[in-house]
């Protein structure tokens, strides 16, 4: 008995002769499932290809946005390095100033740096300009001209004397000269009329002017937050030589003003009084 199979006819139009073609069932079925697979793999590569094709499309477009992601990554990252220069500076200017974290307590240095002050001080505080007290037109000036010995007072603006001349004895608590304690900025005066012997830094003084006198008289200006003078420099009594600060060894800004003669450190105010 044969098997079962698909005859296959084919009759071209016009033509009287037919062409059979017989395939086993098997055959048939294997091939209707490959077709159909073959179909479906066409029908799918189609569905996919399209999103395949547009996504390699885009690549072009996407190293392009990277590349632009980056660049601004680095100009980010140059902008964060920039801001941290400038809350450096800002740091810095601050400290200039003398603006800093309240006191709530202090005590002044030791030695003969001039020690600190314990005047509380907020660190909101900026610096402010001062009055400035006219002279009347046609008024005599209170300074003497040229050079002369130290008799005024060196601050314009009211002060208080938080710590006094202390005399040689136990070395820690030997204080020469006075603190003045006033805002930051007040402008510091020549107390007499002399030469400029030093001025600079030191680490106790801070910012400090070093006046010589006649009759071998000295006065020393120190923590102070910006100098107005050079070493050598002729000076006016009254002339304003400073800025008061809190540089160097000291706690709150003042100012620490000393009169010496011959090396020998004087109290202040037995030369000197407020206002004068």
């Amino acid at each position: 008995m044969r098997g079962r199979g698909v005859t296959i006819v084919v009759h071209a139009d016009g033509d009287l002769n037919t062409r059979q073609y017989r395939l086993p069932l098997w055959a048939f079925t294997a091939g209707k499932w490959t077709a159909l697979v073959l179909g479906l793999m066409v029908v799918l590569f189609f569905a996919f290809a399209g999103p395949i094709t547009r996504a390699a499309g885009r690549v072009p477009g996407l190293d392009r946005e990277v590349a632009r992601l980056r660049e601004e990554n680095s100009r980010v990252q140059q902008l964060a390095a920039a801001l941290n220069r400038a809350e450096q500076n800002y740091q810095q200017l601050r400290a200039m100033l003398g603006v800093k974290a309240p006191v709530t307590r202090g005590g002044g240095g030791a030695g003969g740096g001039g020690g600190g002050t314990a005047t509380p001080h907020n660190a909101e505080d900026l610096m402010r300009a001062n009055d400035v007290a006219a002279r009347a037109p046609g008024a005599p000036s209170r300074y003497e001209t040229g050079p002369s010995a130290p008799s005024h007072w060196p601050l314009d603006v009211q002060g208080f004397v938080t710590r006094g001349q202390v005399r040689p004895g136990d070395p820690a608590e030997s204080h020469p000269g006075i603190d003045i304690a006033v805002p930051i900025g007040t402008p510091v005066r020549a107390a007499g009329g002399g030469a400029v012997a030093a001025s600079g830094t030191d680490p106790d003084y801070g910012l400090y002017v070093l006046l010589r006198h006649p009759d071998g008289y000295e006065t020393m200006y120190g923590h102070a937050s910006r100098l107005l003078v050079r070493e050598g420099d002729a000076v006016q009594a009254g002339q304003v030589i400073a800025l008061t600060g809190s540089s160097g060894r000291s706690t709150a800004p003042h100012l620490h003003f000393e009169i010496r003669r011959e090396g020998r450190s004087l109290d202040p105010r037995t030369l000197v009084r407020e206002g004068n």
